[in-house]
C-alpha cells in the first residue's frame, strides 16, 4: 500500500511541474528579471508565511498540525531581515499584497482556524519546497545580484537550524505517514495539497503580469 507522503507526492507533481515552469521564475532564474522583481516575490512571500506562522502558538498542542510545527521550519524573521536589506528599514510601509497572494494567505488562515489537516496540507507545500527547489532561487540570487553567501537578501531560504536538509525532509514525509486520519480525510488533504500549489501558481501569474517578459 501506497504511504500518505508517496501519495501526496505523486498526486501534486504535475501541479508541481506547472509552478516551478512559471514565466517569473524562469525569468528570476536566467537573470532576464531585476532585483525589484526578486524583491516583489519576497513581500508576496512575507504574507503567505505570515499566515502559516501567526497560526502555529494555537496549533502548537493539536494532534494533527502540531508535531509539523518546528521552530527550526520558522521563516518570518529571516523574510524582513531580507526585506530590510531590499527595500530598506522603512519595509513595511510599502507593503502589498497582490490579490492572487490575498486569496493564498486567507486560505490557509481559513485551514488554520477550522481544519487542522488541511493546514498541514499547505504548510507541506511551502516548507518542504523551500528546503528544496527554493534552494535554486538561493543560489541565482546570490550569483546574479551579489548578496552574500546566505546572507540578507536571501535568508529565507537558509535553514540554519537544519543540518542535513535530506534527513529532515525524510522525518517529515514519516510524520505525514504518522498522521491519525482515516482514508477519507487524507484524500481531502492530498486535494488540499493540489489547492496549495494553485494558489502559488496564482501568485506566479500575477507576478508574470505585473514583470511581463520581452522576447
Amino acid at each position: 500500500m501506497e504511504s500518505f507522503s508517496s501519495l501526496i507526492r505523486t498526486a501534486s507533481r504535475e501541479q508541481h511541474g506547472r509552478v516551478r515552469a512559471s514565466a517569473f521564475i524562469g525569468g528570476l532564474l536566467d537573470g532576464r528579471l531585476g532585483v525589484s522583481a526578486y524583491a516583489r516575490y519576497t513581500e508576496q512571500l512575507w504574507f503567505v508565511y505570515e499566515a502559516l506562522e501567526s497560526a502555529a502558538e494555537r496549533l502548537a498542542a493539536d494532534p494533527v498540525a502540531g508535531p509539523f510545527l518546528r521552530p527550526e521550519l520558522l521563516r518570518l524573521p529571516a523574510l524582513e531581515r531580507d526585506l530590510a536589506h531590499l527595500r530598506g528599514a522603512d519595509w513595511r510601509a510599502g507593503l502589498s499584497a497582490l490579490p492572487a497572494t490575498r486569496a493564498y494567505a486567507d486560505r490557509i488562515r481559513a485551514c488554520a482556524a477550522h481544519w487542522p489537516g488541511g493546514y498541514v496540507a499547505h504548510h507541506y507545500t511551502r516548507y518542504l519546497g523551500d528546503l528544496s527547489g527554493g534552494q535554486i532561487i538561493r543560489d541565482r540570487a546570490e550569483s546574479t545580484w551579489g548578496f552574500a553567501r546566505k546572507g540578507d537578501g536571501v535568508r529565507f531560504y537558509v535553514f540554519e537550524g537544519i543540518a542535513n536538509p535530506a534527513e529532515f525532509k525524510r522525518g517529515y514525509r514519516t510524520l505525514l505517514d504518522s498522521v491519525d486520519a482515516d482514508e477519507l480525510e487524507r484524500q481531502r488533504i492530498v486535494t488540499e495539497c493540489r489547492e496549495a500549489y494553485a494558489l502559488n501558481a496564482g501568485v506566479f501569474r500575477a507576478l508574470d503580469e505585473e514583470f511581463p517578459l520581452t522576447a
